[in-house]
């Protein structure tokens, strides 16, 4: 009867704190609600020991609400703190990011071993006022907290387009607000070189303009044609963020870009490129066959920029790039290829590894590390580097097996230059899904490793490409609201199965966002929609982060009103249409009205399987998305492709029964700049076993692409129970294409029959 009593009453408790659950993002690791309330007073005494610079960034931060005053430590003080000494290095290490609250009726005590852990505490302290400014009354509680991650970073590319001063500022003020740790400064790049080097003063005068910019959808191939710049931060510029940056504990880490990336370096020195030039720093976005020529004289220019680098920014780490580097011109150079053969290298991706053991021994011999993106792996990775895995979870897991530091950061979870809403409702992006949903879901330690191996991945990044962001306002809404989801999940206390509570704090948070004047995405209010199998063919379920009542939708072709069908179920798709949904509350429209036409053939809802899986960043849907009758937009991949690096597709579609039908359709993508290229040839199979197939069809390279790879072929009249469509990959991208030497993309889209 006792025991009984005891887990009625735990039960209890849980069930109050569950409905208690403070709006704090990231969720603190232990949160323990106490008896009484802590009443807000007009005037918050603050003890006159607490860390100065800490303590007037937390009153910045809530004067607006509160006054002030400093007062020596005695009866009726407010805010205390407590720094603990550590009992060794290796504990204030593990712990400097530690932090405890206590907050009873009388006073609000902070623990902390270091003023890092003081300061987080605060940020803490910022969301509990937040939320109970209003009725002053916040309820007595203690909170334990310290992050599972030592690397909770954001990336901002300053490159494509620039940020001021004060902008990059604001972006450190985002960061801190949501306790990540690292800013991550993208500084030179193919479109512009924007950090001052007193030595090659060239860089700036040259290499941080550019005579135009691309506009719109890369496919569009149009330009705007006003020069760009010249952009750049003076090494003044530079130290004012750094200092920034350090009295909000946040660490600067730089990228100079090398080898690859360079055009604006070459436009500025073209005497470091394997040919003459003349360069010019890139107007289109993409990567390009000029690189950094691995002679002498570049090196010494690299080590000359890196000398000025390391003295502006205090960083362990120095970003080096290392991404995308073409092998093009490294191939038909004499030089290069004499350097391979003198150091006995294997190829080109050897020479790439020869280049960044070069890099990392002299940036060692400073006293720091390099880090780069995972293409540093190629030929073999350099002793001390550490890894930053973008094209997935490969390079992190190959680095941490092997003993070497990894952050992840996989384009499919961490890429916030791609769509979070409908692409048909959102500003023009790069491309890809990643909504706040998906962000919030990732876990930064792959399955692949055990625990010793799982030690050596530092933690996690989001990354924002500016290709196609304008300016400041548009920066905001590409980050937020995903940094939050990005912040738990460093922070190491997201739990996917809990996704409605965290995103119902999210909105929570949307006041203070609106108080900042933050220009945030809204996505999460409009209407999703996921199609299903259904027993006629397909069926499309509408869902949205509020009440489900409030989904208004129509299939004849006009927007919803308060007045259109109230979502109930699933909306059946019995033959081809168009449903725009929208929410609404209290008879207003609250989101963008959603836009999704369908196309239906003979294959729509049919079973499909894939011998070849796409790559995560491009497989939203899974198979499945190949027969679900929506027809992909060619200027926006959002979440209606399937991408395959260096795959072919073949995909084997079950009609249930055998099926007459005459015609064959699907569609592939060619975006070169993005290494996007048509497919190379397709065969059309027939089958009633699933075994022994009967080709049908092959489709050459010149068809495909006289038909801009919207394919559609006569197949003669034919009855069967199983199609096998093998569409082939480009395969290695050839020379004088963005990306030559590497592994094509192939985009595929509906496979559709009549």
């Amino acid at each position: 009867m006792i025991r009984t009593f005891l887990v009625f009453f735990v039960l209890i408790s849980n069930v109050i704190l569950a409905q208690n659950k403070l709006n704090l993002i990231p969720y603190p690791q232990k949160v323990q609600l106490l008896q009484g309330e802590f009443i807000l007073p007009e005037t918050f005494i603050l003890s006159g020991d607490l860390p100065k610079e800490e303590t007037e960034y937390f009153k910045k931060r809530i004067e607006p609400q509160l006054k002030f005053q400093y007062a020596q430590k005695s009866g009726g003080i407010h805010l205390t703190s407590s720094i603990i000494p550590a009992s060794s290095p290796a504990d204030a290490e593990h712990k400097k990011e530690y932090y405890s609250i206590e907050i009873s009726p009388n006073q609000i005590h902070v623990k902390s071993y270091t003023k890092q852990g003081y300061f987080l505490a605060l940020q803490t302290l910022v969301q509990i006022f937040e939320q109970y400014k209003e009725s002053k009354k916040i309820p007595a509680m203690k909170i334990e907290d310290q992050p599972k991650f030592a690397w909770r970073g954001m990336h901002l590319d300053v490159c494509r387009h620039f940020f001021t001063v004060d902008e990059v500022k604001q972006y450190i003020d985002y960061l801190a607000m949501y306790k990540l740790n690292t800013f991550h400064w993208h500084l030179t790049d193919d479109q512009g070189w924007r950090i001052e080097i007193k030595k090659y003063p060239k860089l700036t005068q040259i290499g941080s303009k550019r005579k135009e910019s691309m506009i719109g959808a890369y496919v569009d191939n149009t330009f705007d044609g006003k020069p760009y710049g010249p952009y750049f931060y003076t090494q003044e510029q530079i130290k004012e963020v750094v200092k920034y940056a350090q009295d909000r504990h946040i660490t600067v880490v730089p990228e100079i870009e090398m080898p690859g990336h360079a055009l604006a370096a070459l436009s500025a020195y073209p005497e470091l490129a394997c040919t003459k030039g003349p360069f010019e720093s890139a107007t289109k976005w993409g990567v390009f066959d000029d690189v950094f020529c691995p002679k002498d004289e570049t090196f010494t220019f690299l080590e000359n920029v890196l000398d000025e680098v390391i003295k502006l920014f205090p960083s362990q780490y120095i970003h080096i790039g290392g991404d995308e580097c073409p092998k093009t011109r490294w191939k038909e150079c004499a030089h290069c290829q004499e350097l391979i053969k003198k150091n006995n290298l294997k190829d080109e991706h050897g020479l790439q590894s020869y280049f960044i053991h070069r890099i990392e021994k002299y940036v060692n011999s400073k006293g720091r590390k390099i880090i780069g993106w995972d293409e540093i792996l190629e030929g073999g990775l350099a002793p001390n580097a550490a890894v930053m895995s973008w094209t997935g979870v490969d390079g992190g897991i190959e680095a941490a097996k092997s003993k070497h530091f990894a952050v992840m950061t996989p384009g499919a979870y961490c890429y916030f230059d791609h769509y979070q809403g409908d692409p048909q409702s959102e500003p023009n992006a790069f491309g890809g899904f990643t909504p706040l949903e998906k962000v919030y879901s990732y876990n930064p330690i792959p399955s692949e490793l055990n625990a010793e191996q799982a030690k050596y991945i530092m933690g996690v990044q989001a990354n924002l490409w500016t290709e196609y962001i304008l300016d400041f306002k548009q920066v905001q809404y590409m980050i937020f609201p995903r940094l939050m989801a990005l912040s738990e999940v460093g922070w190491g206390t997201s739990d996917p199965k809990d996704y409605k509570e965290f995103e119902n704090r999210v909105i929570n948070q949307f006041k203070v966002l609106d108080d900042m004047k933050v220009n945030y995405a809204r996505s999460i209010y409009n209407i999703t929609g996921k199609v299903i199998p259904s027993n006629t063919g397909i069926a499309y379920e509408l869902s949205t982060s509020q009440n489900t009542n409030g989904i208004r939708y129509t299939l004849d072709g006009t927007n919803p009103s308060i007045n259109s069908k109230t979502y109930q179920n699933a909306v059946q798709i019995p033959n081809s249409l168009t449903i725009k949904s929208a929410y609404f509350e209290e008879g207003q429209l609250k989101s963008a009205v959603s836009v999704q036409p369908f196309t239906i053939s003979k294959t729509t809802g049919k079973k499909i399987t894939l011998e070849q899986q796409p790559s995560e960043n491009y497989s939203f849907g899974g198979a499945f998305t190949l027969v679900d009758g929506i027809i992909g937009n060619v200027k926006q991949l959002g979440k209606t492709w399937l991408g395959f690096q260096g795959k072919d597709v073949v995909a084997t579609i079950d009609f249930g029964q055998k099926t007459p039908f005459s015609e064959v359709y699907f569609n592939t993508l060619e975006n070169k700049g993005s290494w996007i290229h048509l497919a190379k040839s397709a065969k059309i199979f027939v089958s009633d076993d699933n075994r022994n197939f009967k080709l049908i069809k092959e489709v050459e390279a010149s068809e495909i692409q006289n038909a801009s790879g919207k394919i559609k072929v006569n197949v003669g009249a034919q009855n069967a129970k199983y199609l096998k469509v093998n569409i082939e990959n480009a395969g290695i991208i050839p020379a004088g294409n963005p990306g030559a030497d590497s592994k094509a993309w192939l985009f595929v889209d509906e496979i559709g029959v009549n």
